[in-house]
């Protein structure tokens, strides 16, 4: 892997630059040697990754995101490890693992379907070539998620709500401690299955096919997500046993990736925004975002139940470019990035999560039932700092489309 550090010193701030080169840096560290299932020397989560080596979940997708821009040959070969090992029922394993030389996964769960943003990105940037084979393991992921995820009624499920195997990715998440349990609709899988037609429909266009089909599932869902999934009294969107039920509601990230995916009216997007993301007392901790808002009875500083994981600001700032909100974006990724740097200098490495107050990450707790009590230290998989700082960059070039949250509330981004 090579990457031109005249392009990493122009990212961004000045003070966040050594800490760039040392993302860089750790990316050419992280990459094995090539083993089945994996055609290309392979990128793992990172060498600080308690459980490791390991593939894949969406951590790689952030990594190739990450290195995308500088690297599109190491990109590409990261999209094709990641789609190798899809199973002939279209299941695309979550995490893959290294074990005694050998590679091993689960064919029962899967992970949040975020790599078409990936390859999206890539297309866009560097041309077609992968969107063939790119398409095709797609639409068989679609056809596992509607066999094997679609929820009663509408909509699709993970299967943490029936057996917290974390399939979500967000390992002992709030949001199925007290629900029942049964296959019912998941804000989270509902949007990402949403995005899965919305990438269907745009590639077979691409492609010369017909998106008809894919066009109306998506109409379908994105309906569902608007009228079914949006609680006016929260201005945010809820799983469906949350909606129907106001005791088990709670505020947790997760409520806004139909922003992340688009599936939003701008009507909604903008409450979501400034009454929760841009909030102070929800969401906008001084390491942005908290993954579970500061006045939720259920916030702590634990695992996925508040502090800051640099991914979840990467796609809330995405999710606020979707409607416009550049500025927005810009003072998001502006304090995540600007307190990473500053722990970085402190201690010397990027954690796997941060604490929202801005404190030590070391204070900050992992799995208290586990031997790791503590966020990993050099994890690349949740980290993709290269990706923000130039979307930070671009935000700068951006006109909102109307006056911004983050202009409404002052911030001297702005």
């Amino acid at each position: 892997m090579r990457i031109d550090a005249t392009k990493i010193e122009s990212l961004g701030k000045p003070g966040w630059s050594s800490m760039l080169r040392y993302v860089a840096d750790l990316h050419a560290q992280s990459i094995r040697p090539a083993i089945p299932p994996f055609p290309h020397p392979w990128e793992e989560i990172g060498s600080g990754y308690c459980y490791g080596p390991a593939f894949g979940h969406w951590d790689i997708v952030h990594a190739i995101l990450d290195i995308l821009p500088f690297d599109p040959e190491h990109a590409r070969c990261q999209i094709e490890n990641n789609l190798v090992a899809q199973e002939e029922d279209g299941l695309i394993p979550g995490s893959i693992w290294l074990r005694e030389g050998k590679t091993n996964w689960s064919v029962e769960a899967g992970h949040p379907p975020v790599w078409p943003f990936a390859v999206q990105d890539y297309v866009d940037m560097y041309g077609p070539e992968i969107l063939p084979w790119c398409y095709k393991a797609l639409v068989r992921q679609i056809r596992w998620f509607e066999q094997k995820r679609k929820a009663e009624g509408k909509g699709f499920f993970y299967t943490d709500i029936l057996n917290h195997s974390w399939e979500s990715g967000v390992d002992e998440g709030i949001r199925f401690l007290e629900t029942q349990t049964g296959p019912f609709a998941c804000i989270d899988a509902t949007s990402h299955v949403f995005a899965l037609y919305t990438y269907a429909q745009r590639w077979a266009q691409d492609l010369g096919e017909d998106p008809s089909d894919y066009e109306a599932v998506a109409d379908k869902l994105k309906a569902f997500i608007q009228e079914d999934l949006f609680v006016e009294e929260t201005g945010f969107f809820h799983d469906i046993w949350a909606v129907q039920d106001p005791a088990l509601r709670c505020f947790a990230f997760e409520g806004m990736w139909p922003l992340f995916v688009g599936a939003a009216t701008p009507e909604q997007a903008r409450r979501v925004i400034e009454e929760n993301l841009l909030n102070p007392k929800r969401f906008y901790t001084e390491h942005p975002i908290a993954t579970v808002s500061v006045d939720d009875p259920r916030f702590e500083l634990r695992m996925w139940r508040g502090p800051a994981w640099n991914s979840m600001t990467y796609w809330a700032a995405r999710g606020c470019m979707n409607y416009g909100e550049f500025a927005s974006a810009a003072a998001l990724l502006e304090r995540a990035l600007d307190d990473s740097a500053v722990q970085f200098e402190r201690t010397g490495t990027i954690w796997e999560f941060y604490h929202p107050h801005g404190g030590r990450p070391e204070d900050v707790q992992r799995k208290p039932h586990t031997e790791f009590n503590a966020p990993c230290r050099d994890y690349l998989g949740h980290n993709p700092l290269l990706a923000m700082a130039l979307l930070y960059d671009q935000t700068e070039n951006k006109e909102e489309v109307e006056p911004s949250v983050a202009q409404r509330r002052g911030n001297p981004r702005a």
